[in-house]
């Protein structure tokens, strides 16, 4: 199905999200330990995916945290909104979306980033192979099919449009339209949408079945670069720094591992998570996965892959200059594993190899 949101570029909307709602936000409610920090972390996951905390728990990384699913998340915004709220403890969302969500005076940090784009884990913009769209120009009056509105996709979108010399008069002719993930190639192919945005396993699945060639790509747009992060909030933070300083460096070294790891490994791991958490998930798209795109070590956040987002929005009008401080932005105090001299080791053979 296909749906468009009335405001299509208003970020702040997509976020749905209040400071007063965010101040009324409650704290976690999982098991605590006897030092009043809780012990389990309720997250929202991804169908047939593994996500890096899913991975790390099952490689043992966690120690006496547990992992809550309450269900799947249906886009980054709303993840992360989720977290600010209180309704999750992590949340994960394209760092324009997490900039956004600081401006409107939600109480967040950054803490570890955990998707990107490489040679490997990236998202493109594929059309059919007879298609005549070429050109950002030839995306005037063309529909483009997305996961979600005001984050990752329709960023890159924009920067292709504005690098295509489009003015702002034509880049609003251009349809930004949500589409589920799962149903984006089958939507292209049945011209229901112009520009299906593909991105990792649903990518490369496409790709194999053929009859379809990429527009662009956001590698190729900025090169190597981490797209996303997880955030906390700084209530969170403060009341369970031990459980977060846990979280973050289990991550950490869930993407090192996933980088060290030879590839059928990976997917072998991630097939059988996949299968024991009996959801009804169909791992065969597993086998196309490469990478989680990270760029920097352990997910370390340097700032850089922030402040872009940060004076991309304000040039666009979308926040002040000013309004956001990227050293409030996002901390690496939790990050152990990213710490310069840390190890990030494999797995060893007593880590636990169930998904719980």
């Amino acid at each position: 199905m296909v749906t468009t949101a009335s405001t299509r570029r208003q970020f702040l909307t997509l976020l749905g999200l209040s400071a007063v709602a965010v101040s009324c936000g409650t704290t976690a409610s999982g098991a605590t330990s006897g030092k009043g920090q809780t012990k389990t972390l309720r997250y929202q996951g991804s169908a047939g995916q593994v996500t890096l905390p899913e991975l790390a728990e099952d490689l043992g990384y966690l120690e006496d945290v547990k992992l809550k699913w309450v269900g799947n998340t249906i886009s980054g915004p709303q993840d992360i909104q989720s977290a600010a709220t209180g309704q999750i403890d992590f949340g994960g969302a394209f760092n324009g979306a997490v900039v956004k969500l600081a401006a409107n005076k939600a109480p967040i940090k950054a803490v570890i980033s955990y998707y990107g784009s490489d040679k490997y884990a990236y998202s493109g913009f594929y059309v059919l192979e007879d298609s005549p769209i070429r050109s950002p120009r030839d995306l005037i009056g063309k529909k483009v099919g997305m996961n979600t509105l005001g984050a990752h996709s329709e960023a890159m979108l924009d920067i292709y449009l504005r690098r295509g010399g489009l003015s702002g008069a034509d880049i609003d002719k251009v349809e930004p339209l949500v589409v589920p993930p799962v149903n984006t190639e089958q939507t292209l192919r049945q011209k229901q949408i112009d520009v299906a945005v593909l991105g990792g396993i649903l990518r490369d699945k496409a790709l194999a079945a053929g009859g379809i060639r990429p527009l662009f790509t956001d590698y190729q747009l900025l090169g190597a670069f981490s797209a996303g992060t997880y955030v906390m909030t700084d209530r969170f933070l403060k009341q369970s720094p031990d459980t977060a300083r846990i979280f973050v460096t289990a991550v950490g070294r869930a993407i090192e591992w996933s980088r060290s790891t030879p590839h059928e490994e990976v997917i072998a791991r991630m097939t059988d998570i996949v299968e024991k958490r009996g959801r009804n998930e169909d791992t065969a798209p597993l086998k196309y996965w490469r990478s989680y795109g990270v760029t920097d070590t352990a997910g370390r956040i340097t700032g850089k892959e922030l402040q872009l987002w940060i004076d991309w929005l304000a040039d666009r009008g979308e926040i002040q200059k000013g309004q956001v401080t990227l050293s409030d932005l996002y901390t690496n105090e939790f990050n152990a594993a990213g710490a310069s001299g840390a190890s990030t080791p494999s797995a060893d053979s007593s880590a636990s190899t169930s998904g719980s």
